[in-house]
């Protein structure tokens, strides 16, 4: 059945369709409803005809609050719910596409309104910017440590998407220098065969240092085309000899590529941890972003983030 049904308001006029019982015989109420249901849907059925290789079940129809109609519902093949509303008359009937809306409040009411929701937003991103923080106390940061902006980033190295964003969050730090700092937070998809082992390639380079997490995270998204699940680790070890990385590159080997080793199980619990708290503020796909605590999803233009920094800037005086 065609989406249009559910997201318009459709008419449906139901004509010659008014009860006439006849004179000659005597119909309950029972009867009469249920002959009513009928009649509803044999004309839905005409006037609609995606409807008619469909298995509708069309359930009772009862006053509504509003005088003159009817209201009532229809499912469609076990899945989807239709509401409607039908003139007493069975004249015509008005299929609905959502719940009816209060339309009652005052301006003073809905800017009362609209101010408790934005304090409440408020509050929330303020519990989740300090929950992130403590969450990623230890973990590499880029910008400057004393921002008063922070943008916490669950990601994935595999990702097209997270590649965008790693170009947007490049621009942010070089226009917010002083403003803005940065910490990617792991979120590899299962549909991304090398994302996996690329975190945990990640996670153990950061345990030498800053600096070797900063140049596989670089090295990932700049060169996603050419890695694949068979040379990731050898790509990585590349990219850390290469770049003059300083760490150990055979304790880095262990903990990256040694399944068993204690090193290896626990870059792969920070892991789990990391997605773990991506998955409870609401993260379904990457990238993630939570800018002080305001989630922006998907990689988004270079102006949304913009727009929210700046906002945040300003209520900070700065």
């Amino acid at each position: 059945m065609r989406k249009t049904l559910s997201m318009a308001v459709l008419t449906v006029m139901l004509m010659g369709f008014g009860t006439q019982a006849s004179a000659q015989f005597a119909i309950s109420d029972d009867e009469a409803a249920t002959q009513r249901r009928e009649r509803i849907l044999e004309n839905l059925k005409y006037q609609l005809p995606q409807l008619r290789g469909s298995f509708i079940v069309m359930g009772e129809i009862t006053a509504s609050d509003i005088d003159g109609l009817d209201e009532g519902s229809f499912m469609v093949n076990g899945r989807q719910s239709y509401s409607f509303l039908v003139t007493s008359d069975d004249a015509t009937l008005y299929l609905l596409s959502a719940d009816p809306i209060d339309v009652s409040l005052s301006s003073e009411d809905i800017a009362a309104a609209l101010e408790e929701e934005r304090q409440a937003a408020a509050r929330q991103a303020a519990e989740r910017h300090q929950e992130l923080t403590a969450f990623a106390a230890n973990m590499p940061v880029r910008g400057n440590p004393d921002a008063p902006v922070t943008i916490f980033e669950f990601s994935d190295f595999q990702c097209p998407y997270c590649a965008r964003g790693f170009t947007t969050v490049e621009q942010i730090l070089e226009e917010y220098p002083n403003d803005v700092k940065f910490v990617y937070l792991h979120f590899p998809l299962e549909n991304h065969p090398w994302a996996m082992p690329a975190a945990i390639a990640a996670v153990c380079a950061a345990e030498q240092g800053d600096n070797a997490f900063w140049i596989l995270h670089d090295s990932y998204f700049r060169n996603q085309r050419t890695i694949n699940p068979s040379n990731v680790l050898d790509a990585s070890r590349e990219f850390l000899a290469v770049s003059g990385s300083g760490i150990d590159l055979s304790v880095w080997s262990t903990c990256a590529g040694d399944t068993e080793s204690e090193d290896y199980q626990q870059a792969s619990a920070a892991i789990a941890s990391s997605m773990t708290t991506g998955s409870t503020y609401g993260v379904e796909g990457t990238p993630g972003f939570f800018v002080n605590g305001h989630f922006i999803n998907g990689a988004l233009p270079l102006e949304t983030f913009e727009e929210l920094i700046d906002e945040i800037l300003e209520e900070a005086g700065r």
